[in-house]
């Protein structure tokens, strides 16, 4: 996956990254965590000539899910999460943060993840669902080639909370031990706020990462 394959969004009150990820020659793509800006949005795909197909969420916060009706409306893309994480989706505390950022509440997913899966988006477009549970019960990180997303499960030098409901600091630092941490140094980490990295950076400077890694 060539790098100008990825574009990245900075959207809401929040500043999500929201990742579009296309294939130019079947002129469709997948879009990661839409979370606010769904016109914005839809415009980078209409200027790359790709189709939105799948809305991926990389987990269930209101921050990462506020545009995904208005996508799904405009372009009938279908909506995945991991398994664990789906009843967040419509949960009434997340309609409830939805409404508090000025953000529309999620619909319900129509798919669902489970760790190791494929998601194929077109024959020459897939990722792997890897679940990394901890800021979220069904937190989950997207491998392709030779990136990951990682949504708010690692960042560039920092972790994802764990203070929130659902949370839990030892998942969390367990899921980056033994599922992040051993793909291939010159990875790229696409986080769910803030600048890329790779798991060598991570594996090297990040605090927490070291932490466990001892």
């Amino acid at each position: 996956m060539m790098a100008d394959n990825i574009q990245t969004l900075t959207v809401g009150p929040l500043e999500v990254n929201c990742y579009l990820v296309g294939c130019d020659a079947h002129k469709v793509c997948a879009v990661f965590d839409p979370g606010d800006e769904a016109g914005r949005i839809l415009d980078a795909a209409s200027a790359r000539g790709w189709a939105i197909t799948h809305i991926i969420n990389t987990h269930g916060h209101a921050d990462h899910t506020g545009a995904s009706g208005k996508i799904i409306k405009a372009t009938g893309a279908t909506l995945g999460i991991h398994r664990a994480d789906a009843p967040m989706l419509t949960h009434p505390d997340m309609a409830d943060m939805a409404a508090y950022l000025g953000l529309a509440p999620s619909p319900p997913p129509d798919t669902l993840y489970e760790d190791g899966q494929e998601i194929r988006i077109c024959e020459h477009l897939a990722f792997k669902v890897i679940a990394t549970p901890g800021h979220s019960p069904g937190g989950a990180c997207f491998v392709f080639d030779d990136a990951v997303i990682t949504g708010d499960t690692l960042f560039r030098f920092s972790i994802g909370r764990s203070d929130l409901p659902g949370g839990d600091q030892a998942a969390l630092l367990r899921s980056i031990r033994e599922k992040l941490m051993t793909l291939p140094d010159d990875t790229v980490v696409y986080p769910g706020h803030g600048e890329p990295s790779t798991i060598g950076e991570e594996r090297e400077m990040n605090p927490f990462v070291r932490g466990v890694m001892r």
